[in-house]
């Protein structure tokens, strides 16, 4: 098993229910195809960098996976044929980054936060 993150990008237009359920879905093909989903964090609405479909903002949502590596090509093929998804990107996660995430998800200091001034 391998540990990968996946970031994707849906389209603004969707409400609140179709997005928690979009988010669902694809933690639920995950779990049915043998994975696990280690965690999940949705940001949101954000800008985007540049126009995507004439679009200048999406809701952004990352899942952190362990799967087996054929499996990425299925989701692949899952998220190209889903309209209300933008962009996706799926990175495979090294024992740093793994260890990175757990820490800043229990919320031991990383040493990349920003000092505060007073």
């Amino acid at each position: 098993m391998n540990n990968y993150e996946l970031m994707v990008i849906f389209t603004p237009v969707l409400s609140d229910e179709d997005f928690k359920a979009e988010q669902k879905k694809y933690a639920a093909i995950v779990k049915d195809n043998g994975g696990s989903v280690v965690a999940e964090n949705a940001w949101g609405l954000k800008s985007l960098a540049y126009p995507i479909q004439k679009k200048t903002t999406g809701l952004y949502w990352v899942l952190e996976y362990t799967a087996q590596s054929d499996f990425n090509e299925k989701l692949k093929i899952q998220l190209l044929r889903d309209e209300s998804v933008l962009r996706h990107l799926c990175t495979k996660l090294d024992k740093y980054a793994v260890e990175y995430n757990a820490k800043k998800r229990s919320g031991v200091k990383t040493g990349t936060e920003k000092a505060v001034e007073a």
